[in-house]
């Protein structure tokens, strides 16, 4: 595959979603020497193309900042990504549950967002009952994939969006004393 081939059709690249390789490999470790070298040859590769990457939280939570310095010092990444899911391990059902499986994600998110001046993206663990910690943790914007895709119907994945948008608007009004009324765009 010609990347920047690739990337030229793209509006911006991601690395990350290392999901496949825990999946697949309980010993898989990306450490930040890996990451910094896969983005320093994609920005080399397309240095007008917004790039989004993702810390691995298999890092402990100082080097993950640390990473994301890095990332933005050398201009390799326009965006960081958290994640933490994987590792997390619900110990209760319902909104405890949801908030114990965001834990590491809102704590990177905590950490990270306070060490780089670039937006931060939470992702793993994210719902509609997280998404407005995110926020709260430092959080620009948030990644709902696995929250959507768990929805057993395209009215429920629609239903999932609005009520993720609409808990994050209502935070983000609570916070920024603002109007509570969203709308559906």
């Amino acid at each position: 595959v010609n990347l920047a081939a690739a990337m030229e059709l793209a509006d911006m690249g991601e690395i990350g979603n290392y999901d496949w390789f825990y999946a697949s490999d309980p010993e898989f470790q990306m450490d930040a020497e890996t990451v910094l070298h896969i983005a320093h040859g994609v920005k080399s590769r397309c240095p007008s193309k917004p790039l989004s990457v993702t810390v691995p939280h298999t890092l402990p939570l100082d080097a993950q900042v640390d990473l994301a310095f890095a990332l933005q010092k050398d201009g390799l990444a326009d965006i960081i990504q958290t994640e933490g899911a994987v590792v997390s391990r619900p110990q209760r059902s319902g909104v405890v549950g949801l908030i114990e499986k965001a834990t590491p994600t809102l704590a990177a998110v905590h950490s990270i967002s306070r060490g780089v001046n670039i937006p931060v993206m939470a992702a793993s663990g994210i719902s509609d009952v997280t998404a407005p910690l995110a926020l709260a943790a430092g959080a620009s914007g948030v990644g709902i994939g696995t929250f959507i895709s768990k929805q057993n119907s395209t009215v429920g994945r629609i239903a999932a969006v609005r009520t993720v948008k609409e808990t994050m608007a209502v935070s983000f009004a609570n916070q920024h004393g603002a109007s509570q009324t969203t709308q559906y765009y």
